[in-house]
C-alpha cells in the first residue's frame, strides 16, 4: 500500500529506469506530477538500470541515435557504391591527339607570305589532316629585290615570325618545322646572278636558323614542285583527297579531283590528273596522300608569270617601234608615262634583240586598241612548235588534253575578280567584257577606281594574256565552264604552301592519341548522384553529433 505517512516509500522500477514513488526529501529533485488516486505528488527520478531490469528496455536507443545510426548507413552504401561504379564501369577511351605546328614561308616575286599550319598528332593514314592557323604578309618586296643589300630580306621576316612565335606554344618550338621556299623571282636571279641569290638565301637563313624552332632550310622551289604542292592544296581545301563521313575519314572518288590553274608574278603552273598515261616522265609528280598513289600532269612556265610578261611585252614593242615615244595599245587611251629603258633588260626573261641606249628614257602613250594588243600578246609564244602534235601547248612542251574542273587562283583570279568575271560567265561575255574595258578611255578608268593607279594600266593585257594562255592550254568555248576563278577555298589562300605542309606531314611519325579510363555519361550522372548523397548523409550525421553534443 502506498501511503503518505511511510518514511521510506515503496517504490517500483518506471519505464526507462526511473522509479516511481511519493515525494519525499530524496525525491525533491523530481518532477512534481499530478497526483491521480492521493493527495500526494509523484516524482521521477533517473537511476541505473537493475540487473533485473529488461534487456528491450536497456538497448533502447533515442530518436538522435537512430537519424545518426541512418546517416552513417546511408554514407558507407553511397561511398561503396561510387568505388564499384570507378572501378567496374570505367572503360578505356582514346584522348585527343596532341596538335603539331608546323611554317612555311612563300618568298615569290613580288611578295613573301608566311603561313602557319597545325594538324593533330596521330593522322590519317601517314598524312595530317592540316588546317591554316595564321597568315602573314611580310612587310617590303620579294627577298629577290634585296641584292643591294640581302641582310635586309631577313631582317624583314621578322615581324611575321614573332606574330608565329606568340601562336605556338614554347614547349613545342623545337618540334615545329620551319622552311622557307622561294619560287620564280629567286629561280630568275639564280640564272642571272647565282652568287646574288646565294647571299640573299645565305641572309634569310641565318634569320631563321636563330629562331627556336626546327629550321629545315631555305631553297629555290622547283617550278614542278610548286605546280604539284598547288595541286595538292586544291584538292584538299575542297574534300577531294579526304573527307568525314559516317564518323570517319574517307576518300572520295578519284573522279573527283580537279586541276590547277595558278599564275604569279614570274612564272605560270599548270597541274592535273589526266586520263591518259603520261608520255613525258619529266611532267610526271608522284605523290602518295593518304595511303593512296597519284600520278599527276604538271609543268611550270618559267617567264610567263604576269609581271615577267608585261616586261617582255613591253621590251618586244620597244625592240619592234624603236624611239624615244612608243605608242602601247595596251594601255588605255590617254595614258602616259616616262620609264628608263634600262630597267626593261633586267630581268633574264627579256632578251635585247639590239644595242639601245639603255641609258635614256622611254615616254609610252596608250592607244587602247585590244586588238593589236591581243596580236603583240600572241607573240610571245610559240605556237609553231606545236603545229600537228595533239599534245603539245605551246613553245614545244609537251601537255596531254586537258579534262575535268579546274581552279584558276593568284593572278589569274585578281585579274578576272577586277573585272567582275569569276562568277563562271560563258567565253563570249569574258571576251566581250574585256574588250570594252580595253576601249575605255583612261581617265574614267582612273576616275572610276579612285587608289587603284598602279594596277589600272595592265588590267587591259592581263586579261588578253590570260585568254591567250588559256587557249594555249587547250581550253575553249566548250571547256571554258569548267575552269573556276577563285582565291579561296574552304576558308583558305590556294597556293603550294599547304600542299607542301601537307607532302611535308608525312615525313613527320605519328603519334598515338594517349589512353583514359572513363565512364558513359548515364555511369558518370549515377556516381554524381551518389557523390552528392554520400556527401549530404556524412554532413547531416555531423550535424546530429553536434546537437547531441550541445544537448
Amino acid at each position: 500500500m502506498l501511503g503518505t505517512d511511510s518514511p521510506h516509500p515503496i517504490t517500483t522500477p518506471g519505464p526507462g529506469g526511473y522509479r516511481q514513488g511519493v515525494e519525499d526529501s530524496r525525491c525533491a529533485r523530481g518532477r512534481p506530477v499530478a497526483p491521480r488516486y492521493t493527495a500526494s505528488f509523484t516524482c521521477f527520478c533517473k537511476v541505473a538500470a537493475s540487473p533485473d531490469a529488461s534487456p528491450i528496455a536497456a538497448m533502447a536507443l533515442s530518436w538522435k541515435e537512430r537519424v545518426f545510426m541512418a546517416l552513417l548507413g546511408t554514407a558507407t552504401a553511397s561511398g561503396l557504391t561510387v568505388l564499384v561504379l570507378i572501378l567496374v564501369e570505367a572503360t578505356n577511351i582514346l584522348l585527343p591527339a596532341d596538335t603539331k605546328f608546323g611554317i612555311v614561308l612563300d618568298a615569290g616575286s613580288s611578295h613573301t607570305s608566311l603561313f602557319v599550319y597545325q594538324w593533330p598528332a596521330d593522322k590519317e593514314k601517314d598524312t595530317g589532316l592540316v588546317s591554316q592557323a595564321l597568315a602573314c604578309q611580310v612587310e617590303g618586296p620579294g627577298i629577290s629585290s634585296y641584292t643591294s643589300d640581302p641582310t635586309q630580306a631577313g631582317e624583314s621576316l621578322k615581324g611575321c615570325l614573332e606574330e608565329a612565335l606568340a601562336l605556338i606554344p614554347e614547349n613545342q618550338y623545337r618540334g615545329t618545322p620551319l622552311f622557307l621556299g622561294a619560287t620564280a623571282g629567286m629561280r630568275l636571279l639564280s640564272q642571272k646572278n647565282s652568287s646574288q641569290a646565294g647571299d640573299i638565301l645565305a641572309a634569310v637563313s641565318g634569320v631563321l636558323g636563330q629562331s627556336p624552332l626546327d629550321f629545315w632550310g631555305a631553297e629555290v622551289l622547283a617550278g614542278q614542285d610548286e605546280g604539284a604542292f598547288a595541286w595538292i592544296t586544291i584538292n584538299y581545301v575542297l574534300g577531294r583527297l579526304v573527307k568525314y563521313s559516317s564518323g570517319e575519314w574517307i576518300q572520295p572518288a578519284e573522279g573527283t579531283l580537279v586541276g590547277a590553274l595558278d599564275m604569279g608574278g614570274a612564272s605560270t603552273q599548270i597541274s592535273f590528273l589526266p586520263r591518259g598515261p603520261i608520255l613525258d616522265e619529266s611532267t610526271r609528280a608522284t605523290l602518295r596522300l593518304y595511303g593512296t598513289d597519284y600520278s599527276i600532269y604538271t609543268h611550270s612556265y618559267l617567264c610567263f608569270g604576269r609581271d615577267q610578261m608585261l616586261n617582255r611585252l613591253l621590251a618586244a614593242l620597244v625592240q619592234s617601234s624603236p624611239g624615244a615615244l612608243l605608242r602601247h595599245p595596251c594601255y588605255l587611251s590617254g595614258f602616259q608615262t616616262t620609264l628608263p629603258l634600262a630597267s626593261l633588260y633586267e630581268s633574264p626573261c627579256v632578251h635585247m634583240a639590239a644595242q639601245l641606249g639603255l641609258t635614256q628614257n622611254l615616254t609610252v602613250e596608250g592607244t587602247g586598241n585590244p586588238g593589236a594588243c591581243l596580236a603583240a600578246i600572241r607573240e610571245l609564244f610559240n605556237f609553231s612548235s606545236c603545229e600537228g602534235s595533239g599534245d603539245c601547248a605551246f613553245n614545244g612542251v609537251y601537255q596531254p588534253p586537258v579534262q575535268g574542273q579546274f581552279y584558276a587562283f593568284s593572278n589569274f583570279y585578281y585579274t578576272f575578280h577586277f573585272l567582275n568575271l569569276t562568277s563562271r560567265q560563258p567565253l563570249r561575255t569574258v571576251n566581250a567584257t574585256i574588250w570594252e574595258f580595253c576601249q575605255r578611255p583612261w581617265r574614267l578608268v582612273e576616275d572610276s577606281y579612285p587608289g587603284q593607279e598602279r594596277w589600272l594600266r595592265d588590267y587591259c593585257a592581263s586579261s588578253l594574256y590570260i585568254l591567250t594562255l588559256l587557249e594555249a592550254f587547250g581550253f575553249s568555248e566548250e571547256t571554258w565552264a569548267n575552269i573556276e576563278f577563285q582565291k579561296q577555298a574552304g576558308g583558305t589562300e590556294i597556293g603550294w604552301t599547304l600542299g607542301y605542309m601537307l607532302n611535308l606531314t608525312g615525313m613527320i611519325p605519328a603519334e598515338a592519341p594517349a589512353q583514359w579510363r572513363a565512364q558513359s555519361y548515364g555511369v558518370w550522372v549515377a556516381g554524381v548522384v551518389f557523390v552528392v548523397l554520400t556527401l549530404t548523409a556524412i554532413l547531416g550525421a555531423a550535424a546530429v553529433q553536434l546537437l547531441w553534443v550541445q544537448d
